[in-house]
């Protein structure tokens, strides 16, 4: 950084800000601010710019965001003319706000940030306005969702607000909350800062901010927090979002508070969202996206806020439960308790609401509870005697506790699993659970594959691996599939893929014995001499690397 270059060579601040100055004047003069090394530079010289430099910095950046200004190529650079096929599409491009076209980098969005939270109110309305018709594309954009987050955070005039930007998102509410990235402005609004839908990464850009325009207490508090960012997976049992109030701007006067029930209530957002969720409550409830926006709204948001501002929301407990109360059938659509997503996001909702729990077990679970008493569905079922509402615990402890009695259901410690996996930012790849987890999901695979839903033998000794249908190596003889399949099963594969080839190994050992080769050593054999082959290459590297070896 340019901080750690002044320190290590021993220059003066003062002599590197005013040659910086003199670089950066003549970009801002210009409008050259749409690269990404141009705000690299800009955002190096704002640490160490004082209050005014910095300021005059930022007062010259929001009028170039708010236009659609021309864009400087390689050719006007260096005084090439302009190549006439090229001329339609900078015109095109150019229309747009630069704020839009600079959201495509982690710098471009802190420069947009810096912009927002130490402008003028007026310059904020600025941007604001020039968001008009824009607002989905940047929703849908890696940092313009968050850029849009933290706008929601911190602008005082939520009429404008639910003018410019709330009623365009409003439209296509559905698309925003299937998206990863569409979901987190609706996200923000609901449970602000909270570590389950952004990163570290992502909460440390939210709170970004100009050194110099910070007061020194504002400052301190800013830099703990950063710290505590990095221990922000220990603690997110204990509390799962952030303070709002580390985003407001300089002169922002509103409670924050105040600014989320006029954005959802006043504006009719939050009964939008509520009518959505009941119409797409099945697809909802199954998808890694979409069960966040579903748990926020069905549980009122952060600290219940919105609880008792609408009666719809017992509506969305009835449908939730209906929809879990259907019964399993085999045609392929997982019932509620059984899948991945529905039912850790049932079970948070059980321990998170007592409304909602009551109603899932008066429509679903009552007098049933011995169906749901193993797999995904046990810890549904578990949540009532772990839910820090005694009311809940009574609904259920009756017939529970006889199902714990003959042996049926096996009390299992099932919540720091379900905070682990909540913290892993709706990553699905990347999620660990535990052996009974994945076993489940590998009977599954397996049932798949016996019945002819996945196919993997294509002829006498041609197989394919169904799990890798990318894989540049398609065919493979039945030994070499058996290798592939001891490969992929190794335990620092994502869970789900180990259980999928670990369901391809039994079905490869169980139902293809007529193949050729397949007697030769058995696929258990096999995988302990691989495993054992690793084990001795990485004690010999070890070994390797001892002094006098």
């Amino acid at each position: 950084s340019l901080l750690e270059t002044i320190s290590k060579l021993g220059l003066q601040k003062s002599s590197v800000l005013q040659y910086m100055t003199t670089v950066i004047q003549p970009l801002l003069e210009k409008g050259i601010v749409e690269y990404s090394i141009v705000h690299t530079v800009i955002l190096e010289y704002l640490t160490i710019a004082d209050k005014t430099s910095a300021s005059d910095v930022i007062r010259q950046l929001i009028p170039h965001l708010t236009q659609g200004s021309s864009v400087v190529d390689g050719d006007e650079l260096s005084g090439v003319a302009e190549v006439p096929t090229k001329s339609k599409a900078k015109k095109k491009r150019s229309s747009e706000p630069l704020l839009i076209r600079i959201m495509q980098t982690r710098e471009g969005l802190k420069i947009g940030l810096a912009c927002l939270k130490h402008g003028s109110a007026k310059d904020r309305k600025k941007i604001i306005k020039s968001l008009k018709g824009q607002n989905m594309k940047l929703a849908l954009g890696d940092y313009g969702c968050l850029f849009l987050a933290c706008l929601l955070s911190i602008v005082d005039d939520t009429k404008l607000v639910t003018k410019v930007v709330i009623d365009e998102l409003t439209k296509q509410l559905k698309e925003l909350i299937f998206d990863k990235n569409g979901r987190r402005p609706l996200l923000q609004l609901l449970h602000p800062l909270c570590s389950r839908y952004l990163t570290p990464t992502d909460l440390i850009c939210l709170k970004y901010s100009v050194p110099s325009l910070v007061s020194k207490d504002e400052a301190s508090e800013s830099a703990t927090k950063v710290n505590l960012d990095s221990k922000l997976d220990d603690v997110a049992d204990k509390e799962p979002g952030g303070s709002e109030d580390t985003l407001v701007a300089s002169d922002s006067k509103k409670d924050p508070f105040k600014r989320r029930q006029e954005l959802l209530v006043k504006s009719e957002l939050f009964e939008v969202l509520i009518e959505t969720c009941i119409e797409n409550v099945g697809e909802l409830l199954r998808t890694n996206f979409g069960k966040d926006v579903l748990y926020e709204v069905a549980v009122g948001g952060k600290n219940s806020f919105l609880e008792g501002v609408t009666d719809r929301i017992h509506v969305l407990h009835n449908a939730i439960a209906c929809d879990a109360a259907r019964p399993r059938t085999d045609d392929g659509d997982e019932h509620a308790f059984d899948n991945y997503h529905s039912s850790r996001t049932i079970r948070r909702m059980i321990l998170d609401c007592p409304a909602f729990a009551a109603t899932l077990w008066k429509t679903a679970l009552e007098g049933k509870c011995k169906l749901y008493a193993d797999g995904f569905s046990s810890m549904v079922v578990g949540a009532y005697l772990e839910s820090p509402d005694s009311m809940v615990k009574d609904l259920a402890k009756s017939e529970l506790q006889l199902l714990i009695d003959g042996g049926i259901l096996k009390p299992q410690e099932h919540k720091a699993e379900e905070e682990k996996s909540a913290m892993e930012c709706s990553s699905d790849e990347s999620s660990e659970l535990s052996d009974t987890d994945t076993g489940y999901h590998a009977k599954k695979a397996y049932k798949d594959l016996k019945s002819g839903k996945l196919v993997a033998r294509f002829g006498t000794d041609r197989f394919r691996c169904p799990f890798c249908p990318e894989k540049k190596k398609l065919d493979y003889r039945y030994r070499e599939l058996v290798q592939h399949v001891i490969v992929m099963g190794a335990s620092k594969r994502p869970w789900k893929v180990r259980a999928n080839h670990r369901a391809l190994a039994k079905h490869l050992e169980t139902d293809h014995t007529d193949a050729p080769g397949s007697s030769s050593m058995p696929l258990r054999q096999a995988e302990a001499l691989y495993l054992s082959k690793i084990k001795r290459s990485q004690a010999g590297a070890r070994s390797t690397c001892k002094p006098g070896r």
